[in-house]
């Protein structure tokens, strides 16, 4: 089945999809979507970068029952940052089906994600924390749920997050679908599976080989004193197009993002002592290449999902095992070659010691650049940081380029409804009910998605009509 045609009905599905530029399924899709569309349960042992994400949002979006008001699937996720994007490929694959989708996830004002869930929402993706806060607030409802997915459930567990999602688990319908992805498939997963899966098909897609095959991995032995000289003479000889440098600590990346922008380098910071707006903001300027080096903790190594980064560089060796794996799990994605780089001094070496004996491999000891290597690159390095990254149009923006969103100034205050927004639109000159997308209706105005490039024409002709015999206003919208 290398076709997503021999996967799925729908054709707005389809649609969808090939405009966000996927041209055939991945081997964990190819297995994941047909025994979501029989209504089984699925275990997804699967490593991050192998489209795990399409792999369940494709077939819940299928059968999802648009006319359903209530949420009809819950995503739980380890991060905010991970929330955001599940909400967004929910939000993407099921444009042209209207799918809605909201994000819940803390350091975030409640009452914006409560005001999202009062809207006609068919899925929600989360955290566990948030997501159990708006389910005892009653802001989450659960009584139409049926499709229930564990996303990242070692990373959940590494981070001490089972017992919330037991306790959602138990606030659900017990008719549902549950789908459990993880890189790790531990005794702990392994139980909770057994405690709350209804014979669950396991699907095992070996991302351990491919993650050796396409990330090559290397330590280079350096004093602490050196590593900044080292970190400068790396990037020189490597020259990459993209680059995360991760640190252990909030200070530090700071430090050496300053230190390097000083030095001419393009580019900026990620850790948990920004704001959540900051980090999103960051994190979507470095997808469309605003710049190419990205200095971060492992906020960025968890859930973060870029194609196309050359290189990892990891500044100190990290304290955690597991977070090894997920740094170097940046690079080398969807089947593209990395590199990945430790940067390691003598009073790091156990703490290697443990890691290589968790992957079960010798990381192999690179030299460091030789003085003549460094010569030869530093021109082409040079050049390279003059010019302007190129910029990469995201898969949300490619799929966006025919979708324009009005803006009107009524909504419930003056008791519209969305069938008001169809009826009035579906009926204008060279437009049906297929051009109008997601419609959302807030108290004091509404915002109607224009699909099929017709933005334009409904734009012109609603200056001059009415909604339910209301004269709005109506303008492109800047949200």
């Amino acid at each position: 089945m290398n076709n997503f045609k021999d996967l799925i009905n729908e054709q707005v599905i389809l649609d969808a999809i090939a405009d966000l530029g996927y041209t055939e399924p991945t081997a964990i899709q190819q297995q994941v979507i047909p025994a979501v569309l029989k209504d089984q349960d699925v275990i997804a042992k699967s490593k991050t970068g192998s489209g795990k994400t399409a792999a369940y949002a494709i077939p819940i979006i299928e059968k999802i029952d648009w006319n359903e008001n209530k949420p009809q699937a819950l995503v739980l996720v380890p991060t905010r940052e991970l929330a955001v994007q599940v909400k967004e490929d929910f939000a993407n694959i099921g444009r042209y089906k209207r799918i809605k989708s909201v994000a819940v996830f803390g350091s975030q004002p409640i009452r914006f994600q409560t005001t999202a869930l009062r809207q006609k929402t068919h899925i929600v993706a989360g955290s566990p924390g948030r997501v159990m806060d708006h389910i005892e607030r009653g802001t989450l409802k659960l009584d139409e749920l049926k499709y229930f997915v564990i996303d990242e459930a070692d990373e959940l567990l590494h981070m001490g997050f089972i017992d919330q999602v037991e306790k959602i688990i138990k606030k659900l319908p017990k008719q549902r679908q549950t789908l459990l992805f993880s890189a790790t498939y531990s005794v702990e997963i392994r139980k909770l599976a057994e405690k709350y899966m209804t014979n669950p098909t396991f699907i095992e897609y070996e991302g351990k080989q491919s993650a050796q095959s396409t990330i090559h991995q290397q330590v280079i032995e350096v004093d602490d004193s050196q590593k900044y000289t080292m970190l400068k003479e790396l990037t020189i000889v490597e020259n990459p197009n993209s680059c995360i440098i991760f640190c252990n600590t909030k200070d530090l990346v700071s430090k050496l993002c300053e230190d390097l922008e000083d030095d001419g380098y393009s580019v900026d910071m990620l850790h948990g002592g920004m704001t959540q707006d900051d980090r999103l903001a960051v994190m979507k300027d470095f997808r469309r290449g605003d710049f190419r080096y990205l200095v971060a903790t492992d906020v960025a190594a968890r859930g973060i999902d870029i194609d196309d980064i050359s290189m990892v560089i990891q500044y100190e060796v990290p304290y955690e095992k597991e977070s090894y794996v997920h740094r170097i799990g940046r690079t080398g994605r969807a089947g593209s070659q990395g590199v990945a780089v430790t940067l390691a001094s003598s009073k790091e070496n156990r703490r290697l010691q443990e890691i290589e004996d968790y992957i079960h491999k010798t990381i192999e000891r690179r030299k460091a650049p030789a003085s003549e290597e460094i010569l030869k690159m530093e021109k082409a390095f040079k050049k390279k940081m003059l010019e302007l990254p190129e910029k990469k149009l995201m898969k949300s923006e490619q799929l966006n380029a025919h979708i324009t969103k009005l803006y009107f100034n009524g909504g419930k205050k003056k008791k519209i409804r969305p069938v008001d927004f169809v009826g009035t639109i579906a009926n204008l000159d060279g437009v049906t009910a297929n051009d109008i997308g997601i419609i959302t209706i807030e108290e004091a105005c509404s915002f109607v998605e224009i699909l099929n490039g017709k933005g334009d024409i409904v734009l012109k002709q609603m200056q001059n009509k009415t909604i339910k015999n209301k004269a709005l206003k109506v303008h492109i919208a800047k949200k």
